[in-house]
């Protein structure tokens, strides 16, 4: 009989969590440098490349992939012929790894989880708690699966339950496209099928957690109804043309991945979930002979790549811009900003705006006027660190906030990930403002062209609150321009066009 020390899971759940923040798992990266190698679209694979060279650059520096560090999720298998060697239940061992994960000091990991969820919000320090999922079966080991989730893809998550008769493929070529950007493919689509409406959901999270294998389906050919149900998903979402991070190309997904359940005789419950760029899982297995021991990925599992910033791309001096020069930019033009830009997320636009609502004034120091805002929340630094790996946040959530701080704060630009919606691209057509986004997944990348942090406003807020950075070559594309142009628009519709796979809908 199996004895499983209180430390060993605690110090397995650790090691687990801070390796899966450095390193992508093998199979992914040679997913996606096969991704990279057929990749037509300039935009697109630029993307890949910034992506699997900052792959790289973790797993040298053993920073993380993404400043979002996710949300735990974890999915144990317990043998009911373990014993256990603690006083503490199972949610609270697992607790005690992610705390000491979050704050180990050689590779801080950056807090996200808040409580409670609806009223003050208050972020608990450590990123606890953890998602728990706990199955009892036989034998005399325990089974641990383990991923930290970002919000940006976790927010894409979707469910439906449709009639026994319908077609799950047309539902998920109607969900895609829904999506946006914000869940920064290309990554991988989780598709859970049956059961009740929660186990659809759980089907679709755990699916995720399987090795992406698609090419070695596509050779082979399908055995199972599931199989070429995973092969058609695939052809087809790819056939739409949304690309890396949005911008229209080849490759959306990666793989799909499907996982079934038996169900009511009236009901198709349907759960689609994706996975980012930054896909962190792994799993391991405890028998009582001491914590688990990872091994670290192969140095060939990166491609041999490199990747120039300067490439092409304009350079813009942010002390100078104005917007008539603004008004010359194209969208997909690539650019390398130097110079003093603000930080702000949802909560200190919401700060900001109420300020406005009220009219009173902003934080001493707080002086939008001509300036360009990041979505962002970093990672705290280590060591010689200016700011740990600081990639954008989801921009759509900012689009509700636009309209007030462009109208009433002079401020001329934002910086972010993914697509805006209808009211933010007329706000910034109407004030001759512009959008660039920055790549989902290449967080650390990023953070080497920051040369210098401040705080400004509103401390509470943890990572929050108001920054200033200097930087210097920043790497960003223009997503909408001032004529409200959006390249999240017009870059799949091309792509979907030149693959000529499924039809494009002229609105």
């Amino acid at each position: 009989m199996a004895l499983i020390r209180e430390d060993d899971f605690i110090q397995s759940i650790a090691d687990a969590l801070q390796y899966i923040s450095y390193y992508h798992p093998s199979d992914y990266l040679h997913a996606l440098a096969a991704a990279y190698a057929a990749e037509e679209s300039p935009a697109a694979r630029d993307a890949i490349a910034q992506i699997l060279v900052n792959s790289r650059m973790c797993a040298e520096g053993h920073r993380p992939i993404c400043q979002d560090t996710g949300m735990v999720v974890v999915f144990l298998k317990v043998g009911m012929g373990v014993r256990w060697d603690t006083k503490l239940s199972v949610q609270e061992m697992v607790d005690r790894g992610v705390h000491r994960a979050y704050t180990h000091p050689d590779n801080v990991l950056r807090a996200s989880m808040v409580s409670p969820p609806i009223g003050e919000r208050r972020n608990t320090g450590d990123n606890t708690p953890a998602v728990v999922h706990v199955e009892l079966v036989p034998g005399e080991e325990v089974e641990v699966r383990l991923a930290a989730k970002g919000g940006g893809s976790e927010n894409k998550a979707r469910f439906a339950v449709l009639n026994p008769s319908d077609s799950l493929v047309d539902w998920v070529l109607r969900t895609v496209p829904t999506l946006g950007a914000g869940w920064c493919p290309p990554g991988m689509l989780g598709i859970g099928i049956g059961g009740s409406a929660e186990k659809a959901m759980l089907l679709a999270k755990e699916a995720l957690l399987d090795p992406i294998d698609i090419h070695e389906l596509r050779a082979r050919g399908a055995a199972t109804a599931i199989e070429a149900l995973r092969l058609e998903l695939y052809e087809k979402v790819n056939a739409l043309g949304i690309g890396a991070q949005g911008l229209g190309g080849l490759t959306t997904v990666l793989d799909v991945k499907i996982r079934e359940y038996p169900t009511h005789a009236a009901s198709l419950p349907v759960a689609v979930i994706p996975n980012c760029a930054a896909t962190r899982h792994v799993e391991f297995r405890l028998d009582g002979s001491g914590p688990a021991r990872l091994a670290p990925p192969r140095r060939e599992d990166w491609p041999e790549l490199t990747w120039e910033a300067a490439a092409g791309a304009r350079r813009v001096d942010l002390e100078r811009v104005t917007r008539e020069e603004i008004s010359a930019w194209q969208p997909g033009e690539r650019l390398l900003l130097s110079g003093r830009l603000l930080t702000g997320r949802d909560a200190a636009h919401k700060r900001i705006v109420d300020l406005l609502d009220r009219g009173e004034a902003l934080p001493e120091g707080l002086d939008l006027s001509g300036r360009f805002i990041y979505y962002v929340g970093p990672v705290d630094p280590v060591g010689d660190e200016v700011v740990g790996p600081a990639g954008p946040t989801t921009a759509t959530r900012m689009d509700k906030f636009t309209e007030p701080l462009l109208a009433q704060t002079g401020l001329v630009g934002m910086i972010g990930k993914a697509e805006r919606g209808d009211a933010a691209i007329e706000a910034i057509r109407r004030h001759d403002a512009v959008y660039l986004i920055a790549i989902g997944g290449a967080a650390y990348l990023v953070a080497k062209a920051i040369k210098a942090s401040r705080l400004i406003a509103f401390p509470d807020l943890g990572m929050e609150a108001v920054r200033e950075f200097v930087v210097e070559d920043m790497p960003v594309t223009v997503a909408v321009d001032s004529r409200g142009e959006s390249v999240h628009r017009s870059g799949p519709v091309e792509w979907r066009a030149r693959i000529g796979k499924i039809p494009v809908v002229v609105e």
